[in-house]
C-alpha cells in the first residue's frame, strides 16, 4: 500500500471510523468510593488543567473538519471531534460525581488563523501525552492507585487516544505525501519540530498547573504512591512497552507513532539515564 494513495486514505480512515465505540457518560457505571480512594482521585492536581484539554481539543477538531472538502477524512476528523467532546463530557461526570474541585475554565485562546497547523500541532501533542501516559497509566494501574473499576473506564479514554494517534500519524503522512509538499527524507524534521513545540506547550501547561494548585505537582503530592521505587529508565521503559502493545490492535498496513518511542530507546541505550535516577525524589541507588 503506497503512502498518500487513495488506498491508504480509506484504510486509516475506515479503520477510524469503525472502530468508533457507542457510550454515554452519564451512563457509565460510576463506582461508589471509600473515603480513601476519595481523597487520592480528589488529591491529583491537574483535573482543571485535563479538562480544559479536552475542551480545547474539541473546539480545535470541530474547527478543522469544517475546512475538509474531502467527505471520508472530514467524515473521521468530525468524529474525532465528537469524540474529543465526550472525554470533556465524562471528566464532567467525574468531577461532578466525586465533588472533585476543577472548574472550567473560558476557551479564550484563540485557535488562530491557520487552522491545519492548529490541528497538526494539536495532533503531535497528542502523540506525546499519549506516549508518556500509556506508562503512568500501567504502573497506576497496577499500583491499585484507585480502584479497578475507574481504571476501566479510564482505560476506554486510553483505547480512543490511541486510536487518535494511529489515526493522526497516518492523515499526516497521507496529507504530506498526497500534495508532495515534503520529501520522504524531510518527513522526521518536521515531525522533530512539531514535537519540540509540543514539548514546550507541556512544560507551560506544567507551570499554568502549579500555579493554580498552589505549586504542588502531582510529584509532590501523590506520584510517590505509585511511582516509589521506579527508576527514570524504569518509567519510560513502561511507557515504550506499553506503547507497543497498545499499537498491535491495529492494522499492520497502516503507520504509527515511531518517533518518541525511538528517542526514548535511545535514551534507554545509555545516552542519558544510568539506573540509580529514581522517581519522586527517592535518590540514588
Amino acid at each position: 500500500m503506497k503512502i498518500g494513495s487513495e488506498e491508504h486514505k480509506e484504510r486509516f480512515c475506515r479503520d477510524f471510523i469503525t472502530s468508533h465505540c457507542r457510550f454515554e457518560p452519564k451512563t457509565l457505571t460510576w463506582p461508589e468510593l471509600d473515603e480513601a480512594a476519595l481523597d487520592r482521585l480528589r488529591a491529583i492536581p491537574f483535573w482543571q488543567e485535563v479538562l480544559y484539554t479536552e475542551r480545547r481539543a474539541g473546539a480545535i477538531v470541530d474547527a478543522y473538519a469544517q475546512t475538509i472538502a474531502d467527505p471520508l477524512v472530514h467524515e473521521a476528523v468530525a468524529l474525532q471531534g465528537f469524540e474529543e467532546a465526550r472525554h470533556a463530557e465524562l471528566l464532567r461526570q467525574m468531577v461532578g460525581r466525586y465533588s472533585i474541585s476543577a472548574d472550567e475554565r473560558p476557551l479564550d485562546e484563540p485557535l488562530g488563523p491557520d487552522l491545519h497547523r492548529a490541528f497538526a500541532d494539536f495532533g503531535y501533542g497528542e502523540c506525546l501525552d499519549s506516549f508518556l501516559g500509556f506508562g503512568v497509566f500501567k504502573i497506576a494501574r497496577r499500583s491499585a492507585f484507585l480502584p479497578e473499576p475507574l481504571f476501566e473506564i479510564f482505560d476506554m479514554l486510553m483505547r480512543e487516544e490511541t486510536r487518535h494517534i494511529v489515526f493522526f500519524i497516518n492523515w499526516m503522512a497521507w496529507h504530506q505525501a498526497a500534495r508532495g509538499r515534503i520529501p520522504g527524507w524531510l518527513r522526521g524534521a518536521n515531525a522533530a519540530r512539531y514535537y519540540a513545540r509540543a514539548i514546550a506547550r507541556l512544560l507551560a501547561t506544567v507551570r499554568r498547573g502549579q500555579r493554580a494548585n498552589d505549586g504542588k505537582d502531582f510529584s509532590a503530592t501523590q506520584a510517590s504512591v505509585f511511582l516509589e521505587g521506579f527508576t527514570l529508565r524504569g518509567l519510560i521503559e513502561e511507557c515504550c512497552a506499553e506503547h507497543e502493545r497498545r499499537m498491535r490492535d491495529f492494522d499492520a498496513n497502516l503507520l504509527r507513532p515511531r518517533f518518541l518511542p525511538r528517542l526514548a530507546r535511545m535514551a534507554l541505550a545509555g545516552l542519558c539515564l544510568p539506573n540509580g535516577i529514581r522517581i519522586a525524589g527517592q535518590g540514588q541507588a
